[in-house]
């Protein structure tokens, strides 16, 4: 497993992999279907912010784009908090890929982004992205009471965090 910085020569990889990803506990904001013009937006966005507020990378294994993970950093009195988010193709779950991925960012992250700490947000039910979390040196600091509301249904959120 290895991280790279997006760039436009992978956009054909990250229409595929947003396209291709279980969206069960993603957030609505990621278009599907996932196109050529969200595509060239991420990827300009990215360039744009990547080391300076935020950390952006695409997950490879063996020379394959298979996931994205990224660390954005949050604004005002929150500066110093940036919040983790990342995807992985249903194939290469249950791999240990997005925990070696997860300990990689925030290594970058903290590194990177003067932050103090790293928030993960996470539906109740989604069970394998706390053990990520947990994995990584992350503490459950709190649980949300109903929410989240996606495809008619209402999840409680629970909340991660690690500091430097």
């Amino acid at each position: 497993m290895e991280l790279i910085k997006w760039d436009l020569s992978l956009q054909e990889e990250l229409i595929n992999i947003c396209n291709a990803v279980d969206r069960s506990f993603l957030s609505n904001r990621l278009p599907f279907p996932y196109t050529t013009e969200a595509a060239k937006w991420w990827l300009t966005m990215v360039s744009e912010h990547d080391g300076k507020d935020g950390v952006f990378r695409a997950i490879t294994v063996d020379g394959k784009v298979v996931g994205n993970i990224s660390v954005e950093q949050k604004s005002d009195v929150y500066c110093r908090d940036g919040e983790i988010g990342y995807m992985l193709i249903d194939d290469y779950k249950g791999k240990g890929i997005m925990t070696e991925a997860a300990a990689k960012i925030c290594e970058i992250a903290f590194s990177e982004l003067n932050l103090l700490r790293i928030t993960g947000l996470v539906y109740a039910p989604n069970v394998a992205s706390q053990k990520v979390l947990l994995k990584n040196g992350f503490m459950q600091e709190g649980f949300q009471k109903n929410a989240v509301y996606k495809n008619g249904e209402v999840y409680d959120l629970c909340l991660f965090g690690k500091v430097r």
